[in-house]
């Protein structure tokens, strides 16, 4: 397979902040966020692989600054990392005060999606390279955060073999 350059992925959504979509503050609901910044960074996955993806992990999500009722929110992603059947990619989300124009980095958080072929079995995905600084600062980090999921995946399994299936109340103490 033949390495492709981050901005291959380049994958960017604009969206108006309605009432609908907002808390008793008047600010976006976390996981409406949530919601848009998966759909892009799965869209990116999949412009770099090719192929169907599923989202593996996602980073700590950082909420930097409040989206506002009437507010934009741009949601941009892009692969910085690939691994043999898995892609990191970076998403970072701009609030913009549609009547002052000022805008501000409300958002940013990593994804991990894994490719599936046809059974739904994890496959092979191209290398990425990046170009631009940003890009390398990127792509150089990210080995270490991958080991990071690595061990937070592990601690996650430890933690649902200790807590089980059970409600707490269906125990016998």
């Amino acid at each position: 397979m033949d390495a492709k350059p981050c901005t291959t992925s380049l994958t960017v959504k604009t969206s108006h902040v309605l009432p609908p979509d907002t808390n008793t503050h008047g600010t976006l609901f976390g996981g409406k966020l949530m919601a848009h910044i998966d759909d892009v960074a799965a869209i990116a996955a999949v412009r770099h692989a090719r192929k169907p993806v599923v989202t593996a992990s996602t980073d700590s999500v950082d909420f930097l600054a409040p989206v506002r009722e009437g507010d934009s929110v741009c949601v941009e992603a892009f692969v910085t990392w690939t691994h043999t059947t898995s892609m990191e990619v970076f998403v970072k989300a701009v609030t913009e005060n549609l009547l002052t124009g000022e805008r501000k980095v409300c958002t940013t958080a990593f994804l991990t999606f894994v490719a599936v072929d046809d059974d739904g079995r994890p496959t092979t995905v191209p290398p990425v390279y990046p170009v631009t600084d940003q890009e390398k600062k990127l792509h150089e980090a990210a080995p270490a955060r991958a080991e990071q999921r690595k061990a937070r995946r592990k601690h996650s399994y430890e933690l649902a073999e200790t807590f089980g299936t059970d409600f707490p109340w269906d125990r016998e103490f």
